[in-house]
């Protein structure tokens, strides 16, 4: 049986199973909205299939989110969507999206509600994950440009006493920053790095992809 689903903006405080599984929809339909503007950027820098091969990958989590049984806990949803994206999803952006989400998923083991300081640990091991795999460092041109301040926005909202809402909003925000920076960067990592000093002035593909999938969290924690 599918999972029931949840418009963005019902969850508040801790967030449970069906929250993430909104969370992954909405992701998937901000990506799929913004697909052409995401090749744009990887046309510029890239092989121009990052936003088509994440719309398709996204399409997949959702499948495998709404197929999971209605009494799976957090985990299970992130980790499905995780696979998906691995196996859907063409490039390079695929193990690292999933890996991210796999990670995340680890993270929050079996809670039944996940709080402010366990999403915080699930962003947190998912950029683990990505630098893990990618071995990319920030100022590298790469999603982690976008991951690491959006993880240290929500980790000092946190320590600030900030409820999820909060914490989650000041991660986008953190992300869509970072996204941003890496404009003037030239790329140290992946295709982009053999353009050498012709890859500045371009913003990231995967950043800016990253930004919208944490633009999608925060959208789904604020109360509608």
């Amino acid at each position: 049986m599918g999972r029931a689903r949840r418009d963005p903006g019902l969850a508040v405080g801790p967030v449970n199973a069906a929250d993430l599984a909104g969370w992954i929809r909405h992701a998937a339909t901000l990506v799929s909205a913004d697909a052409e503007r995401l090749t744009r950027l990887d046309a510029a820098i890239g092989d121009g299939d990052h936003g088509l091969n994440l719309d398709r990958g996204f399409t997949a989590a959702v499948e495998a989110v709404d197929a999971l049984p209605g009494d799976a806990p957090p985990s299970k949803v992130l980790i499905a969507a995780g696979r998906a994206i691995v196996s859907k999803t063409g490039g390079a952006s695929g193990p690292l999206y999933g890996t991210a989400l796999r990670r995340a998923g680890k993270a929050v083991a079996d809670l039944p509600d996940v709080d402010a300081a366990a999403l915080g640990a699930a962003l947190t091991a998912a950029l683990e994950g990505v630098q893990e795999l990618g071995q990319a460092a920030e100022g590298d041109k790469t999603m982690v440009d976008a991951l690491i301040p959006a993880v240290a926005a929500y980790e000092a909202a946190l320590a600030g006493g900030a409820d999820l809402t909060s914490c989650a909003r000041a991660a986008a925000d953190g992300a869509a920053q970072g996204a941003e920076a890496t404009v003037p960067l030239q790329a140290r990592k992946g295709r982009a790095s053999y353009l050498g000093a012709r890859s500045t002035g371009h913003m990231d593909p995967g950043a800016s992809s990253t930004a919208l999938i944490l633009r999608a969290l925060a959208d789904v924690t604020v109360e509608g």
